[in-house]
């Protein structure tokens, strides 16, 4: 069981990943912007994240760049599940320091699958 943070501006979406890792055995905390999730995974450690992309406050991009430039962070897994699937989008994403992408809709299997591989 692993402690996974969940981010997305979207309360529907958040409850759907959420359901699907805990179905897993996981405890999973959740957040609804990039601050939020950035205050969260300050005071506690979490052993992944998922987290959108597109959100108000701070994106994706933002919390995976704060987030390894914390220590404890550095080498989390971090995944970004998002509508956006543009190479380029992509390719800023892995440079921030994220470890994966899944496209919206997810499937679940797929999702615990890569949560497994990164974990």
């Amino acid at each position: 069981m692993a402690k996974i943070l969940v981010v997305d501006d979207s309360a529907s979406m958040r409850n759907m990943v959420t359901a699907t890792l805990q179905s897993d055995g996981h405890q999973v905390t959740d957040a609804g912007d990039g601050q939020a999730a950035l205050n969260k995974a300050k005071s506690g450690q979490f052993d992944a994240v998922v987290t959108d992309l597109n959100m108000p406050i701070m994106d994706g991009i933002e919390l995976v760049k704060n987030l390894r430039s914390l220590p404890t962070y550095k080498y989390t897994p971090i995944l970004l599940l998002t509508t956006e699937s543009s190479a380029d989008k992509k390719a800023e994403g892995k440079k921030a320091g994220a470890t994966g992408w899944l496209v919206k809709p997810f499937n679940p299997e797929k999702l615990l699958a890569t949560i497994g591989r990164v974990l």
